[in-house]
């Protein structure tokens, strides 16, 4: 058995109700790791262009890493489900920490690739070497909470850990997220349509086997030391006396906080939406996820006023801010209360509080009208009427099935001049802060695999470091400043292998945001658990390879350089006040960088048979040429190496 892997894949065929025990291939172990990386190659291999995301011709991919059930300091709760996107129609992947991906590992899986679709509602109990398939038509219907309970009861052990789609994934809502016990989501992209789809409520997990590490005293070491490094970062200290609710303060004080679908930068009043005014109000105790240093999340319950007795055991900044600012509200409660709904549905968070501040903005017009609407007033900081729009987009009545279809088939839908107001890259929906106030984050928007995506980048960098050290990082100064463009392609190239090669090993980006961010650092804790000899080279080098293959597999679906934009409101609007006054995103020369550092077609965004060849990619990049999705040698371009 290997170190830090298990070396077995769980294949299950819902249509014919079968399954089977594959050993992982050992060179796709060093090739790509696990989670991300090795989910990605698999959907590469399995899925031909073109398939219907909806479709049982789709597959579904839990994958973990290699550090997880590990003693790993840089978080070992998490693992990675990908898939195609029926809201996007490329990738689809996500990453999603608790404690459901250690238990698949101890049940003794590195991954489960998921064909088919089930003739009837199921779900897939395992428990060690036992796989069943189960009936879940008791289940078909109810909340991500419900479902997680009854699944316990059912089994009668309260240790198993589980992942379930609620109603919005049943209705085939294209923004519905997967849950892990309830609590943690698998968010973006629309992935719990597509485990609904193939009519599979809910995976539920026991394991007993344990992982074997390389070097358990080096690992030791390691841990105590990295723990050192987290608890002196004042970035960690903040995240994990407020979690991400730390941010609300950080964009609103650089002016790029998401105001009424981005008309502003700024909301005011912020007070109470501020980190410190949740965490003396409404926390309970903190919450991390498993062998987590952090504990960046927190119980939370509301003891008087409307929502009195409404509890959760997450909060996350992005989710307050998309029904608070994001819709002109100021009322954190309101906030609060969308996050019950939003996890018992399983909606995802962003794409939903965006698509409401899309139909707000669209009323505001004159686009959409109470007729449109069933009698919603849509109007800027009405809070009774962003609940009622969840329920709605949750269930598909009225308005809310145009909305449950994603910001961008609904604007073509609705019409009349909407597409201006729906802010998406690639049909994926904005996140919560203004890329006019900080510009390696447009880069990173506008080229992400999933689509407008702030993690697969999260370049913090642009605001955090000094002008020197960004010269030393990124060749220039200017690195360091927020409304600079040079310096930003190398920056968002060096973030996006980092965090490729964190979800892969499968490490916690809040964590890796801190004094632990350096590929060293990551690389050094992967190699006591696995054995393997990895420096911060190699784990740039890994990182860039599933970042390479991520693009070939959306290249494949039809993406060029013209897919890699920003709405008009970032690259033509100057924001008009606040810190990032007079400012727009100025993309163009941000690309024109980034693609000649990737290696890629500065044309046309593809890449290059030098590159994906240099990358150990030959099947890639044959396949690609096969389908006339190659660059070809001669075409106009720059290559950097």
């Amino acid at each position: 058995m290997p170190y830090g892997w298990v070396g077995r894949v769980l294949h299950i065929d819902l249509t014919r109700r079968k399954a089977a025990t594959l050993p992982l291939d050992p060179v796709d172990m060093r090739m790509y790791l696990g989670g991300r990386g090795l989910n990605v190659i698999t959907l590469y291999r399995e899925l031909k262009p073109k398939v219907d995301p909806l479709s049982p011709d789709n597959v579904l991919i839990f994958g973990t890493g290699p550090l997880t059930g590990s003693l790993s300091p840089v978080g070992s709760g998490r693992f990675n489900v990908s898939a195609k996107s029926p809201l996007t129609g490329i990738l689809a992947d996500s990453n999603c920490g608790g404690f459901w991906a250690p238990e698949l590992k101890y049940a003794g899986y590195d991954q489960i690739v998921i064909r088919g679709r089930a003739s009837e509602p199921v779900y897939i109990w395992i428990d060690d070497d036992y796989v069943e398939i189960r009936n879940a038509k008791h289940l078909w219907g109810k909340d991500t909470y419900e479902t997680h309970r009854s699944i316990i009861e059912e089994i009668e052990d309260p240790e198993i850990h589980t992942v379930e789609v609620g109603l919005a994934g049943e209705n085939l809502v294209k923004i519905a997220n997967i849950l892990s016990d309830a609590y943690r989501s698998a968010g973006r992209t629309g992935l719990g349509a597509v485990m609904a789809s193939k009519n599979l409520k809910a995976i539920a997990v026991r394991g007993t086997k344990g992982v074997k590490v390389a070097d358990p005293d080096k690992l030791l070491e390691i841990t105590l030391k990295d723990i050192e490094i987290l608890y002196s970062d004042w970035f960690s200290r903040l995240f994990s006396e407020q979690g991400s609710m730390c941010l609300v303060r950080i964009y609103q004080d650089l002016g790029a906080l998401v105001t009424k679908n981005y008309q502003e930068g700024q909301f005011n009043p912020i007070e109470g939406l501020l980190g410190e005014h949740y965490t003396g109000k409404y926390e309970v105790k903190p919450r991390g996820c498993f062998s987590c240093p952090l504990h960046c999340a927190s119980f939370w319950m509301m003891t008087d006023g409307p929502f009195s007795g409404v509890r959760a055991p997450k909060i996350e900044f992005g989710i307050v801010i998309n029904y608070t600012t994001r819709v002109g509200i100021g009322n954190l409660e309101i906030g609060l209360k969308a996050i019950d709904l939003l996890q018992r549905y399983g909606l995802d968070t962003i794409s939903t509080g965006a698509i409401i501040g899309f139909a707000m903005e669209c009323y505001e017009k004159g686009i959409l009208t109470d007729k449109d609407t069933g009698g919603l007033k849509l109007e800027w900081g009405n809070g009774e009427v962003v609940l009622e729009t969840i329920h709605k987009i949750a269930h598909r009545e009225g308005i809310g099935n145009i909305l449950a279809e994603g910001s961008r088939i609904a604007a073509q839908k609705i019409g009349k001049g909407a597409e201006k107001y729906a802010i998406h890259t690639k049909g994926l929906e904005h996140i919560e802060c203004d890329p006019r106030g900080i510009q390696a984050w447009g880069l990173g928007f506008a080229v992400a695999s999933r689509g407008a995506d702030h993690l697969r980048a999260l370049p913090a960098f642009e605001y955090t470091i000094s002008p020197e050290r960004a010269k030393e990082l990124f060749g220039t100064s200017k690195a360091a400043d927020r409304f600079a463009t040079e310096g930003k392609g190398r920056m968002v190239k060096w973030f996006e292998e980092v965090r490729a090669f964190t979800d892969s090993i499968e490490a916690c980006k809040f964590i890796t945001r801190t004094g632990l961010i350096w590929p060293e650092v990551q690389a050094q804790v992967l190699s006591a658990v696995t054995g393997l000899e990895l420096k911060a080279e190699d784990a740039l080098l890994i990182g860039e390879r599933i970042v390479n293959v991520e693009r070939a597999f959306n290249v494949r679906e039809g993406i060029t350089r013209k897919d890699d934009n920003l709405p008009e409101r970032f690259t033509k609007e100057p924001m008009p006040s606040g810190p990032s006054k007079g400012h727009v995103c100025n993309l163009e020369p941000m690309l024109d960088d980034y693609y000649k550092l990737r290696g890629w077609d500065v044309i046309t965004g593809m890449p290059t048979r030098e590159k994906l060849e240099e990358l150990g990619l030959k099947e890639v990049a044959d396949e690609l040429e096969r389908l006339g999705k190659l660059s070809k040698p001669k075409s106009k371009r720059e290559i950097i190496s």
